[in-house]
């Protein structure tokens, strides 16, 4: 049987460990923008099979879904959890047993999704879940609105980033995602994630990642993957994007550039971006990245929109 040390699931003091500094005082379980208060709510843990190749593998990424998020995009496609009307409380003893029974389904990684409101809370899981036999790669999957703080507080904790760079452009991510400030606190989250998982340089290998032990059979143990959906008319924006991460990073990170984008109901009050991306607008984009240099990457098929990408967040797992 797991184990807790601590008296409380809480996380003290008042909250400011994103961006919208709530100053929410979620020990006293006040909820802050990101719907949440201290006690951990999920709504789904279970071999997701979805994510980039060398995440999920054959077997499958374990994924942890985390209700609540700080971000909330109008376009989001799991705008129920993020909302957090579907949510199931975990305590920490459970949360870190449900990593525990990920690996024992042969998950190649633990993947936490939306996690950024819980940060102390998984701390706390994951040091129990170690001591109790947890060795696969811990996966930190995110919109990338951080505060730079909150993401040094997982060093030494997590393996893999998987990062959003969802804009630089201030007015759209203002628009849709009430973040005008989310390009400088996504870049300089993604800044402090390249400090903890590379730090070795530019290499001119190829097969640079498999020597320095980033994939391993084709599944990742350590480094960046830093996604960028495109969204309907700002094929410009996501130029912007790349360049930007191909300038810093080179082939330090990979960068996937995907075309799923799927509008839901709740955009129809956005026209502009209430359609699929066009064929179009996405060889476009990945043609660029290529015209750069980008060979560290992932690309998708077309008629992915056409797909769901959405699991049931039928509480599975919890």
């Amino acid at each position: 049987m797991i184990k807790v040390n601590d008296e409380t699931d809480a996380a003290p003091g008042l909250c400011n460990l994103c961006p919208r500094a709530c100053n929410a005082d979620r020990s006293s379980n006040v909820t802050g923008y990101c719907k949440m208060g201290s006690e951990i709510y999920a709504a789904r843990a279970a071999l997701h099979m979805w994510e980039e190749p060398c995440i999920s593998g054959k077997r499958g990424s374990g994924a942890v879904f985390f209700s609540g998020c700080q971000l909330r995009c109008v376009f989001c496609q799991n705008a129920q959890i993020a909302s957090g009307s579907c949510a199931k409380k975990l305590t920490i003893e459970r949360l870190a047993r449900i990593f525990i029974e990920l690996q024992e389904k042969k998950a190649n990684n633990i993947n936490l999704v939306t996690p950024t409101h819980f940060v102390p809370q998984i701390i706390k899981a994951l040091d129990i879940a170690k001591n109790n036999g947890l060795v696969i790669p811990i996966v930190y999957n995110t919109s990338s609105y951080e505060n730079v703080e909150t993401i040094r507080m997982l060093e030494g904790y997590i393996d893999v980033y998987l990062p959003d760079l969802k804009y630089m452009d201030s007015a759209a991510s203002g628009k849709y995602s009430n973040a005008f400030d989310y390009f400088e606190k996504a870049a300089a989250a993604i800044e402090e994630m390249d400090r903890q998982c590379n730090g070795f340089g530019f290499y001119e290998e190829n097969d640079w990642l498999v020597k320095t032990g980033r994939v391993e059979a084709g599944i990742m143990k350590r480094g960046i993957i830093v996604r960028h959906l495109l969204l309907p008319g700002l094929s410009a924006d996501s130029k912007n994007v790349i360049k930007y991460l191909y300038n810093t990073y080179g082939d330090r990170i990979f960068i996937s550039i995907m075309n799923q984008y799927t509008p839901l109901p709740q955009v129809e009050k956005y026209p502009e971006i209430n359609r699929t991306i066009t064929s179009r607008e996405y060889d476009e984009v990945v043609d660029y990245a290529i015209e750069l240099g980008v060979s560290n990457g992932f690309i998708q098929e077309e008629g992915t929109q056409k797909d769901s990408f959405i699991p049931a967040f039928d509480y599975e797992g919890l």
